[in-house]
């Protein structure tokens, strides 16, 4: 019953924004950690961002200063404001969380940034 829908992606020129949003349903989402990842072609999943149940957060040394996780408990969902955005940012980004100790993940939304 956990279900995580991402959207907001799409193509942006370099140096442009984003704003990804991952709407979370089936959890008590207020209690868990959100994460986002991105896996571009022929390599490995990364962990963009991640925010704790209190609001703390991680960011990858990539991202760091340009990207912000934020969410809204009371609307059940995640965000991922991208700013200044590179060409190797280009990926799909996923929402993730673990409850129960089995990990969850949206479809994923492409995020494509040209130069």
């Amino acid at each position: 019953q956990v279900h995580l829908v991402e959207s907001g992606g799409g193509l942006v020129q370099a140096g442009g924004s984003l704003r990804l949003s991952c709407a979370a349903s089936g959890f008590a989402f207020r209690i868990y950690a959100m994460s986002w990842y991105r896996q571009a072609p022929g390599k490995e999943r990364e962990r963009v961002a991640i925010i704790s149940a209190s609001g703390s957060t991680f960011y990858v040394d990539s991202v760091k200063d340009r990207f912000t996780i934020s969410r809204d408990n009371a609307k059940n969902t995640v965000y991922l404001q991208m700013n200044s955005l590179k060409p190797e940012d280009s990926a799909v980004y996923y929402c993730r969380t673990l409850v129960t100790s089995q990990s969850y993940w949206g479809q994923g939304t492409q995020v494509t940034v040209s130069s």
